[in-house]
Formats: C-alpha cells, sequence, structure tokens
C-alpha cells in the first residue's frame, strides 16, 4: 500500500506533508485549511490553492489504489499508509463541500530528553522517575485532549523499555511504528478490524509471551476489557485514554464499558493493577508565544491494606504555572523494589532547615522544600510537612516561654522575700546563689 500511495498526486498538499512540524491537515468548508503543528498548533494556512476538486482526485486516487469506490453510495473512505492516515466525507454528506482530515503518523521518536527538558515540557526530576517507572514495569496510561501527544510520549517511554523485552503494539490504525523504529527489537505490531476484534487479538497476544503491551488508544468497552484483561493476567502495559485529568482514567474506563459491571470492583481492578496516571496538556502558552505542550500531571494509584481505592497526585501543575510534587506511597516504592529496582522513598522531594539568626541574635526556622535537581518547590504533601514543623516549633517555643515564665516567677518570688527580710535585717541580696538555687 505504501509503494502505490506514493503514486498519488498531493499537490499542494505535499508541502505540509513534507513539513515535519505539521502533524494534522484538515480541509473543509470549500477550500479552508487547517494545520496542526508541534510550534504553532492550530492555525489557518492562507492561499493553499488547495481546493475541492484537488481533494476529490486525491480521494479517488487513493481509493483506486485500495480497490474501493468513493461517491454517494459509498460516502466514507479511510485510506491508511505507514505514515499517513486520511479519512474523507463525500459531499453528499458534507454539504459545504468534501471533508478531508489527514494525519500524519511518522516512524520516529519525535520526543528527545535534552529537547523537552529545554522547552519545559516535563521537569527533569519527574523524567527521570517515570523512566525508574517504566524499568520498574509499572502499568502506565496516559490521558489528555485529542492533538495532545498522548501517543508521543507513550512511544517515548515505550522506547526506554529493555532492549531483550519483547513488545506486542495493539492498534485499529497503525501509530506506534515501533517496529520500525527499532528493527533489530523483538516486537509484533498487530492490527485489528473488523475480522480480528481487540479481544481475538489480545488472545494470540498472549500465546506470544511478550512482556509489554502497547495499545494505541483506550477508546471503547472491547479495549477498556483488553487493558484489564492484559494487567490482571501480569503483562505491563502502556497505552492512552481521553481524559480530563490523570486522576479520572479510572473513572473514564469505567464510563467507556456497555456492561454492568460493578463499578467499585472494577476501579479497584485499576487502582490495584496500574500504578502511574500521566495528564498531557497542549495549549498556546502566553508565556513562550506558541503552542506548548507539557506534562501537567503524575498521579498514583493503589490499593490500600484496607481494601480501599485511593490515588496521590505526585505532580501537578496549574494553569499559572505553580507546581505541586509529592513522593511516591510506600506501596509504589514497594512495587519497584519488587522488580528489582530501588528507589529512595524522597526520590521526588525532600524537606531541608537551615539555621537562620534574626537580628536579635535568635535562630529561626527557615525550612523550605527541594527536589531532587535542587529547586525550591511548592508541594502539597512536604508543605503540610513544613507547616507541622512550625507548628512543632511553635509548640516547642511555647513551652520554652512557660518554663522561663515559671522560672522567673520563681526567681521573682525569691527576691521578693530577700527583700522582705533584708528590710528588718539588712543583708546584701546574692543573685548568683539566687540563680544557682534555681
Amino acid at each position: 500500500m505504501e509503494t502505490e500511495f506514493t503514486q498519488v498526486d498531493f499537490g499542494p498538499l505535499k508541502q505540509f506533508l513534507d513539513n515535519d512540524d505539521i502533524t494534522d491537515i484538515s480541509y473543509s468548508n470549500s477550500g479552508q485549511v487547517w494545520l496542526k503543528s508541534l510550534s504553532q498548533g492550530v492555525y489557518r494556512a492562507q492561499n493553499t490553492g488547495i481546493n475541492n476538486t484537488l481533494m476529490e482526485k486525491i480521494a479517488f486516487q487513493c481509493a483506486n489504489s485500495m480497490g474501493k469506490s468513493f461517491n454517494m453510495a459509498n460516502p466514507f473512505l479511510d485510506a491508511e499508509s505507514a505514515e499517513l492516515r486520511m479519512n474523507f466525507v463525500h459531499d453528499s454528506i458534507a454539504r459545504n463541500g468534501i471533508a478531508v482530515l489527514i494525519r500524519k503518523t511518522p516512524a520516529k521518536i519525535r520526543l528527545q530528553k535534552e529537547k523537552i527538558i529545554a522547552e519545559d515540557y516535563i521537569r527533569l526530576n519527574i523524567h527521570d522517575f517515570l523512566l525508574k517507572c517504566v524499568e520498574g514495569h509499572c502499568n502506565i496510561i496516559v490521558s489528555g485532549e485529542t492533538g495532545s501527544g498522548k501517543t508521543e510520549f507513550v512511544k517515548y517511554l515505550a522506547a526506554h523499555t529493555k532492549e531483550n523485552e519483547k513488545l506486542i503494539t495493539i492498534e485499529d490504525t497503525l501509530e506506534l511504528h515501533l517496529d520500525r523504529i527499532f528493527p533489530h527489537r523483538d516486537i509484533v505490531a498487530m492490527k485489528t478490524n473488523n475480522i480480528a476484534s481487540y479481544s481475538d487479538v489480545l488472545v494470540t497476544c498472549m500465546r506470544q509471551n511478550p512482556r509489554w503491551i502497547l495499545l494505541s488508544e483506550v477508546r471503547s468497552a472491547e479495549a477498556v476489557m483488553a487493558v484489564r484483561n492484559s494487567i490482571s493476567s501480569g503483562h505491563n502495559i502502556l497505552s492512552t485514554i481521553h481524559a480530563d485529568k490523570a486522576e479520572s482514567i479510572p473513572s473514564r474506563m469505567y464510563s467507556l464499558l456497555e456492561t454492568n459491571i460493578d463499578i467499585e470492583q472494577f476501579l479497584k481492578t485499576i487502582h490495584r493493577y496500574v500504578q502511574l496516571g500521566v495528564h498531557i496538556k497542549g495549549y498556546y502558552s502566553q508565556r513562550y508565544k506558541r503552542f506548548h505542550r507539557e506534562v501537567s500531571e503524575v498521579v498514583e494509584f493503589y490499593v490500600t491494606d484496607n481494601n480501599e481505592a485511593k490515588y496521590k497526585i505526585l505532580y501537578k501543575k496549574t494553569p499559572d504555572g505553580k507546581e505541586s510534587i509529592a513522593n511516591p506511597s510506600s506501596y509504589l516504592i514497594g512495587y519497584l523494589e519488587s522488580q528489582g529496582v530501588i528507589v529512595p522513598n524522597d526520590i521526588l522531594v525532600r524537606e531541608e532547615f537551615t539555621e537562620v539568626k534574626n537580628s536579635g541574635n535568635e535562630v529561626v526556622d527557615n525550612s523550605f522544600i527541594v527536589d531532587n535537581s535542587g529547586q525550591n518547590v511548592g508541594s502539597i504533601s512536604a508543605s503540610q510537612i513544613a507547616a507541622t514543623n512550625r507548628l512543632n516549633q511553635m509548640n516547642y517555643q511555647s513551652e520554652v516561654n512557660k518554663n522561663m515564665n515559671y522560672f522567673s516567677n520563681q526567681m521573682n518570688n525569691q527576691v521578693s522575700n530577700t527583700y522582705v527580710a533584708n528590710q528588718v535585717n539588712p543583708q546584701p541580696v546574692n543573685i548568683t546563689s539566687i540563680n544557682n538555687g534555681i
């Protein structure tokens, strides 16, 4: 199919197909061309020379290459090559002219560590922590809106799995291309269709004995059950899902189900076997003056000793740029240890105390929260720790003040008694002896 698609004459569209910065091309409304790029987000291209006639010609060429029809009787056409995904809607349905969406799915890892750190895509310590979790075979689901870069981040995480670990990708439309990116590795790329469902492919997948199963996206009840069955059978998964935040991933998965499975039991299963949820956010940044993508949330899921499904926000970045950070629970630390990966309890954040003397030469509590990159950050849990320490310091100071008041009163009483006695029989008062007596 790839060879046949090279014969398609894309005309003025080719300039956008050859531009690595552009990820999506949308054509609609008899001449409008909208582009989605890595640097600028979504914007309209002007004076492109692209019109309905060109788009219909491309649609017919793709249909002929695939042996399909595109007309009033067959108004929808999906065409897929190794690095392109195209969807056409005939003008008998799209009444303001043929509608086309072209998505580019290149066989490359777009994300590079130095670049994403420099562009504030992800904090260094969060980056290193997530790679440690991949090394420790954590099940990770990446959430976000359409076009936020979920699949790209999953590809980046998958690129850091061990060389000798077998990967199987299961997709309904090919996007990951890990078999082409890493041709030397043991990777099987499986594609579902109207003959082989997710369930069918998953059964075969299990017999292939993979270490990792990668689902390009969880967007159906069948995919949800595939995830649940994969993780409960001891395989590790990396996948994506549409959700508004990472903590909503389990409930979002439940909402996709079409059966009356007990919600509490289902959520416990997800919290027990999916260790981490990561949320990717894409938006136009006033600060950077460009379209900006970032890891805005990392959440740990776990089930307590009391069999309660819980989550813990390990990292969160709010729209105003404020960040909060907390260490993983003992459950995740223990899981990583069971996988042979030892991490310190304070891998993400620690509290430091420095003595600073004020003008009265008194020691003042100058606690602050730092992460392992050495940056001073705010933290939900860490700030609570700091507050507790300050409260303890205040309580301690209060006790000291009480004792000082008590001793001061005792000394005043003794001085007063001595003064009264001296009125009868004056004697020099020895303050040193009084202090020693106290």
